[in-house]
């Protein structure tokens, strides 16, 4: 019996701890959820602190009492990506580190009149076991330690697995899963990678395909753990420990996919924009797939903001091109019926907290509703940032971090 407490006392400091950190891109299952709840009342009021920020379209990630992004400074008269850790309870800088050169091909700089205002680091960092990992735009792999930000190694992907970069540079974030760093971007045989987050060392390549601008995600099927990626081909699933291809789906390519997979149940979604539109297929145990409905053109797709996913409802925000307009929108994923939207977000981002959506649209409004399949039902909104918002908001112990191209906020929800 004292066994049996001791182990409910320990998973509950587990989970406790687990509801205190946002580690990486898209949060702890990589799927934008937290279990953390806002409750029914939820106020956007208390602001701990407002931070000015270079440009970048970086998320915000909280682990071990830091708060971690990347923005673009000059050093020694050259423009570098720059991982910055900070005070989670002040947003004092604590320390920096010197990425690669902010080279990004004309992509957050040229678009719309009202898409323009900054180019900058579009990948997220990743935290884990007193590392923070980084890829920047120039596909090379970083490992810091999170309280010096003293390098401890780096791969230069290009370089050393021939790797092939994407036309407005590398956009994809680090996976971290099981003790290993999972990432898209190297040469024939070994397009997917996986590394040893102490070492570097490389713990198997695999594939040949050409990346895109998505992150890959674990999921499980089937009682099976799965990488998958969301390549130039389609979506490929990849045994964690071994890289071996479990199944493929096929999936067009035009320009840019940069959307996640979304995984519910034996169900798999997929978006990209620039005409291509969205799709849900299942994944059987044999590893066949059979879709499920096909969407094509602009009027389903995700420009760049994956969807979450409650009891079989995809929220998102859907369009293309759709600066300041393109609205959150509910989906049965399991039909593509569409249940609701909601216009006015633009191409912003959001996350799912217990029952509710956190949406930051693109000009800086900062929304929580209901996901609910019935109805849009808003809790709470605040004109929250200046700038253009690419960033995912993100909540750790009950903190709303959000950023813009121009600066940070936090905001206290408890």
């Amino acid at each position: 019996m004292r066994h049996f407490f001791s182990s409910l006392a320990i998973s509950a400091v587990a989970l406790a701890s687990a509801a205190a950190n946002w580690p990486q891109y898209r949060g702890p299952l990589s799927d934008g959820t937290t279990k953390e709840s806002l409750g029914t009342s939820v106020s956007l009021d208390k602001v701990a602190w407002r931070i000015p920020l270079n440009t970048g379209f970086s998320s915000f990630v909280v682990a071990d009492d830091s708060v971690y992004t990347i923005e673009r400074r000059d050093h020694e008269g050259s423009e570098h990506e720059t991982l910055v850790a900070l005070d989670p309870a002040t947003g004092n800088e604590r320390w920096a580190g010197v990425l690669g050169l902010a080279r990004y091909d004309g992509g957050g700089d040229k678009g719309a009149p009202d898409n323009n205002g900054g180019d900058g680091p579009r990948s997220t960092p990743a935290v884990a076991d007193g590392r923070v990992f980084v890829i920047d735009a120039a596909l090379t792999v970083y490992a810091f330690d999170a309280k010096s930000g003293k390098l401890i190694w780096k791969h230069d992907v290009e370089r050393a697995f021939d790797g092939r970069n994407i036309k407005w540079a590398n956009a994809a974030s680090p996976l971290l899963e099981g003790g290993r760093l999972y990432m898209a971007g190297g040469g024939p045989g070994q397009s997917f990678l996986a590394f040893d987050q102490e070492s570097g060392d490389v713990v198997w390549k695999s594939g040949d395909a050409l990346m895109t601008h998505a992150t890959p995600i674990a999921t499980t099927l089937h009682g099976q753990r799965q990488i998958l990626f969301f390549n130039q081909k389609g979506v490929t699933a990849c045994d964690p420990d071994k890289g071996t291809q479990l199944w493929h789906h096929d999936f067009p390519y035009q320009t840019s996919s940069a959307a996640s997979p979304v995984v519910f149940e034996d169900i798999v979604y997929c978006s990209a924009g620039y005409g291509v539109g969205s799709t849900a297929f299942r994944v059987s145990k044999d590893g066949k797939t059979e879709e499920l409905w096909r969407e094509s053109g602009n009027r389903m797709s995700n420009h760049w903001s994956t969807p979450v996913c409650r009891d079989g409802y995809l929220y998102g925000l859907f369009g293309f091109k759709k600066y300041g307009s393109a609205p959150l929108a509910c989906y049965d994923i399991r039909t593509g019926e569409k249940q609701w939207e909601e216009r006015g977000f633009g191409p912003g981002h959001l996350t799912l907290a217990g029952e509710n959506l956190i949406v930051l649209g693109d000009q800086g409004q900062l929304v929580v509703a209901a996901a609910d399949p019935s109805g849009y039902r808003e809790l709470a909104k605040r004109e929250l940032l200046e700038g253009k918002c690419w960033t995912t908001p993100i909540l750790a112990d009950g903190r709303i971090y959000a950023r813009s191209i121009k600066e940070g906020v936090c905001v206290v929800t408890k």
